[in-house]
């Protein structure tokens, strides 16, 4: 399962926030989505884990926690859904 994490600190790395999801399993993957013009942080990314139990653990514990004075929103990643044309 893929977890969305946003209202991240735009300094959190992915080592961190792998880091903060490693109590509750093992993550698949970690990836913070970044802006393509500079490569800065844009507030939000992904966890994934292989296991349902371990992303509705961290889900359940991560939501609505402050990390680096930020509110963490944390929930089951939704597809990505087509936006209007530019």
């Amino acid at each position: 399962m893929k977890v969305y994490v946003g209202g991240m600190s735009t300094q959190t790395t992915e080592a961190q926030l792998k880091a903060l999801f490693t109590p509750f399993g093992t993550p698949t993957s970690v990836n913070i989505a970044t802006d393509k013009g500079n490569g800065t942080s844009r507030g939000f990314g992904f966890v994934e884990f292989s296991s349902d139990a371990e992303a509705n653990a961290a889900i359940a514990a991560l939501n609505g926690k402050e990390v680096d004075g930020k509110v963490l929103k944390v929930n089951e990643s939704r597809p990505k859904t087509a936006g209007a044309p530019r």
